[in-house]
């Protein structure tokens, strides 16, 4: 009887401890994930025209990532949304294009700029941050230096 109630206990506890590893193993993939990012590239109109390719050729050899392809009166650009990445620009830019003519460049070669807009974003964020503690113990010493000492 008592073997049984025993056996009974040690079963279930072996289910709780199998499922605490479960959801703590689960919990900490879920936790940290590799977020998306954004990257913005510049091409002048001139340096495309004389590699023989188009920004559209450009764009079309990113097919599998999100890409958007902005033209007007300002330089050409290209965004692309690049999901769970690992690398930066400087990767990016070792990304080969392909000519018409069949020769093979670098992204970086042939792009006038190269920004990755999430990090852009990030430095901007704490740029903010610091202004921001910076006016507020501005403030806070203005207040300080007006109450008069007995």
């Amino acid at each position: 009887m008592i073997f049984r109630a025993l056996s009974f206990y040690l079963e279930l506890m072996i289910k709780f401890a199998v499922l605490f590893l479960l959801l703590l193993c689960t919990g900490s993939v879920f936790a940290k994930g590799t977020e998306s990012k954004t990257f913005l590239v510049l091409f002048k109109a001139k340096e495309l025209k004389s590699w023989k390719i188009s920004l559209n050729d450009i764009e079309s050899q990113f097919s599998s990532f999100k890409t958007r392809i902005y033209t007007g009166n300002s330089e050409l650009a290209l965004l692309i949304d690049i999901p769970a990445c690992e690398f930066d620009k400087c990767f990016l830019g070792q990304f080969l294009v392909e000519t018409e003519s069949g020769q093979e460049l670098k992204l970086q070669d042939i792009a006038f700029r190269l920004f990755d807009m999430t990090e852009s974003q990030k430095n901007l964020q704490v740029y903010l941050t610091a202004y921001e503690e910076s006016l507020q113990k501005k403030k806070n010493g203005k207040h300080e230096k007006v109450t008069p000492t007995p």
